[in-house]
Formats: C-alpha cells, structure tokens, sequence
C-alpha cells in the first residue's frame, strides 16, 4: 500500500478504536452511553477510510483489491457503508456492538500491508510477547468461568422446570449465575480483543509481511470471531440457556485450539 494511503487508513483504525470502546462499555456497563461520540467518529473514519482507497487506486492506477490487505480495507470500508445506511435507515444501535470491534479489527490489519524496522530492544520484543501470553490466559480463564457457569444454568434450569426437582442448594440461583455469565464474558471478550491486537502487532513486527500467513494468525481471528458473534447473540437476541451453553462451549473449543496452536510462543522468549 502507499504511504500517505496507510496514513490515512491509520488516521481511520484510529477513530474507528471509539467504536471498540463503545462495544466493551456496553457489555462491561451494560448501557451504551458512548454510543453517539462512536458513531460521530464512525463517521469521520469513513471519510479517511474513503480518502485512503482513492489515495491507494490513485498511486496504483486500478481499484485497490490486488492483495490480502488491499481487499480487506475495501470490505471493511463496504461494511461501514453498509451499516451507516442501516442506522440511517433503521435505527439499528445494538448491532454496533458487533460492526463497531470487527471493523477496527479489519482496518487495523489492513494497515499491516508494508514491513516495519526490526525490534528496536529484545527486552520490548519479550515484553509485547509477555503482555500477548498474560492477556490470551486471562481471557480463557473467564470464558472457562462463563462455561461452567453456562453449563450449571442449564442445570438448574432443567431442575426446576422438571415435575420432581431436586433439592440442590449448592447451586446458585439462576439470577446469579446469569450475573456470571453476562461479566465473564465480557471480561473474556475485552482480554481476548486486547490479546489479539497485542498479538497482530507482535507478528506484524516479527514476521514483516509473512505475519498474516501463520496458521496461529487465522485461528486467533477465527476464535476472536466466534467470540464476537457469542457477545454479538448475547446483546442483541438476548441469548441465554442452552443456546448460549453451546455457543459458549463451541468458543472455549476454538479458544483451546488456539493456545495450542501458541504453546510455543513461550520458548520464543530470550532469556
């Protein structure tokens, strides 16, 4: 990609970051109360975002869909489009905390395209790795926690619907183990989205333009976006009981794939 083309992609990863923050106070608060400020800067992150597609077919003379990097900025661009004609058109708020996160996400590996310097310090190398680990096992702790507790509703649940229930005090009232659910998992969600720009970054760094063709890459994303569609399901369909406890296991599944897929990254660490 051109340079002043990556600038102003970067300019609208930037305002598009709003939107992630929106998403995460929403499901940490569960009111959306930057939902305004976000889409204001939605907005203006599709005017860079445009400027940046026109900068890039200007330098290259054709549409700018030739690589992986150039295409995924256009889709991404093709989805803001998309939704702010559905808002406009519709109203459609709760469906930020889905669009909001995946857009940045696309924008922020689209300006991925051109190899960066080196490492300038392995101590900041290990550091960005360290923060990477800590984060990604944080994050499958609470969706651990949001497993067992989807499980342990569906039990309770089934007890108390049954003609003979039994008598189960050990188990929480189903009050409490949504209360769970509902803040593990956005806990998961903001540890795992973190994990995954830590780790997008460190690859992009390490690896130069070979980062996005690591297998642990496209399983990371494809984790995070399961991840997404659970948080996205949750807010908007209001999923609870056995939907949610398949979905849930079905994430912690991938998210199990992933830290085998990144078990070496700790050998990866110079002493």
């Amino acid at each position: 990609m051109a340079d002043m083309s990556v600038i102003w992609l970067r300019v609208a990863a930037a305002l598009y970051s709003l939107g992630l923050l929106h998403a995460i106070l929403t499901l940490v608060r569960r009111r959306e109360n930057l939902f305004r400020v976000a889409l204001g800067a939605f907005w203006l992150g599709a005017v860079f975002h445009f400027v940046s597609i026109v900068e890039e077919g200007l330098s290259i003379h054709h549409c700018p869909i030739t690589n992986f990097y150039e295409t995924l900025s256009m889709c991404a661009f093709l989805v803001v489009v998309l939704y702010l004609f559905i808002f406009w058109r519709y109203r459609l708020e709760s469906f930020s905390v889905f669009i909001f996160p995946l857009v940045f996400v696309m924008a922020l590996v689209a300006t991925m395209g051109n190899p960066v310097n080196s490492w300038t310090s392995p101590v900041v190398r290990d550091a960005w790795l360290t923060v990477h680990i800590v984060l990604v096992l944080l994050g499958f702790a609470a969706l651990l926690f949001t497993a067992v507790a989807s499980v342990l509703y569906l039990f309770q649940e089934r007890e108390l619907k049954s003609k003979k229930p039994r008598k189960l005090h050990w188990l929480p009232p189903l009050g409490t183990l949504d209360d769970l659910i509902w803040k593990s998992m956005a806990l998961g969600f903001v540890l795992m989205t973190l994990a995954v720009i830590v780790a997008s970054t460190w690859a992009f760094i390490e690896h130069k333009e070979a980062w996005i063709r690591q297998p642990a890459i496209a399983i990371s994303f494809f984790t995070w976006g399961t991840y997404l569609a659970l948080v996205f399901l949750r807010v908007t369909a209001g999923w609870r009981g056995r939907k949610a406890a398949i979905m849930t296991v079905t994430v912690l599944g991938f998210s199990a794939l992933t830290w085998a897929a990144h078990a070496h990254l700790g050998g990866m660490l110079k002493p």
